[in-house]
């Protein structure tokens, strides 16, 4: 199985949600969203980032404005709708209940023996102050 292909699905599965939730924190040009998500470690190209964009402007989700640019062509910036604000309140609980879901699977407790076992993830690490109580001294 390729490694580099499972983690490239799952990054297009949350490609999206990345996205509007820049554009929800106020008006987004293209290449400061691809700048953003790089510094994520979600790294974009714009021949991703374009399509998705205008699929999400043609679902009404999205909406844009040309400003002026004093050293080029017009930018385009983008804005959630009402119905992409809602759209993104959905996707977010949807994350929400899923990152919490997952977070539950992979830190499973079980119970072995009467025994108590972590299962896949790190040992636990003990932080705590050393007792100066002997439980064993009962007198």
């Amino acid at each position: 199985m390729n490694i580099e292909n499972t983690q490239s699905q799952m990054r297009k599965g949350v490609l999206e949600f990345c996205i509007l939730s820049i554009i929800q924190r106020g008006e987004a040009y293209p290449s400061d969203i691809i700048e953003e998500m790089r510094k994520a470690n979600l790294n974009l190209l714009e021949g991703t980032l374009y399509p998705l964009l205008t699929r999400l402007k043609n679902a009404d989700l999205l909406n844009y404005r040309w400003v002026e640019s004093s050293g080029g062509p017009p930018r385009k910036y983008f804005s959630l709708t009402e119905k992409g604000a809602a759209f993104y309140k959905d996707l977010e609980n949807t994350w929400r209940e899923m990152a919490d879901g997952v977070e539950r699977v992979i830190n499973t407790q079980e119970t072995v023996g009467g025994e108590q076992l972590t299962v896949n993830s790190e040992p636990p690490t003990d932080n705590s102050e050393p007792s100066t109580e002997n439980p064993s001294n009962n007198n």
